[in-house]
């Protein structure tokens, strides 16, 4: 994989169509109106693309998603989202109040560190792909979700932290993606379940779905 630089000013997205972080950031570029050049690692193809020398130049650390934009390359899902934040604040994805903006954070950081890491595919692979993994994933997306639909019967509205669209949303939709994956009985989670159906109706949330990167397979 080469390295690239943007091109007219265009941010360059590497990303992998069923990553929950590349998924957080390409919802948040959509709310906020940010158009984009896609480009694909495969985690999975030939030992991972994300190991190879032209993208570890890119991030060290070998993890997408990657966002190249305004003269800098940044990596980290949530670092990325706050920069969007900070610097095209036009579209909010966090309060002003400091006590709201703590909410919020605290949901997305309960999703994008506590239940997230410990299903990924890094860590999946060391547990195993198969039975073993699946039986792994199921276990602790469960735990964290037990535990999440209580924190929001004290924040939710129509989303997660009132009425308006914020970052623990967009940490909440690929989250329940994976469940769904894992065959987590959502049926015991009605609240991030309803959640999640109110943000799979609004257009930012599909155009970032998996489904429509350029990079998910056909048959999926």
């Amino acid at each position: 994989m080469e390295q690239s630089t943007e091109t007219d000013g265009k941010p360059i997205l590497y990303s992998y169509f069923r990553s929950s972080c590349s998924w957080r950031v390409r919802t948040a570029l959509a709310l906020k109106g940010i158009d984009y050049e896609y480009r694909a690692v495969n985690l999975a193809k030939d030992g991972g693309e994300q190991n190879m020398e032209g993208f570890r130049g890119l991030n060290p650390a070998g993890l997408v998603p990657c966002l190249q934009i305004d003269g800098h390359t940044f990596s980290q899902s949530l670092p990325i989202i706050m920069y969007l934040e900070e610097t095209r604040p036009e579209i909010k994805l966090l309060p002003d109040d400091p006590v709201a903006r703590c909410q919020v954070n605290r949901i997305a950081m309960h999703i994008a560190c506590d239940i997230q890491p410990i299903q990924n595919f890094r860590l999946l692979k060391l547990v195993g792909l198969g039975e073993k993994g699946a039986e792994w994933g199921h276990h602790w997306i469960k735990d964290g979700f037990e535990s999440l639909e209580k924190i929001l019967t004290e924040t939710a509205g129509k989303y997660c932290f009132g009425d308006e669209v914020t970052l623990a949303d967009l940490c909440l939709v690929p989250q329940v993606f994976n469940a769904n994956r894992f065959k987590v009985d959502m049926t015991e989670f009605p609240l991030i379940s309803a959640i999640n159906e109110e943000l799979l109706k609004l257009d930012a949330f599909q155009t970032s779905h998996p489904s429509n990167q350029p990079d998910c397979p056909d048959d999926l």
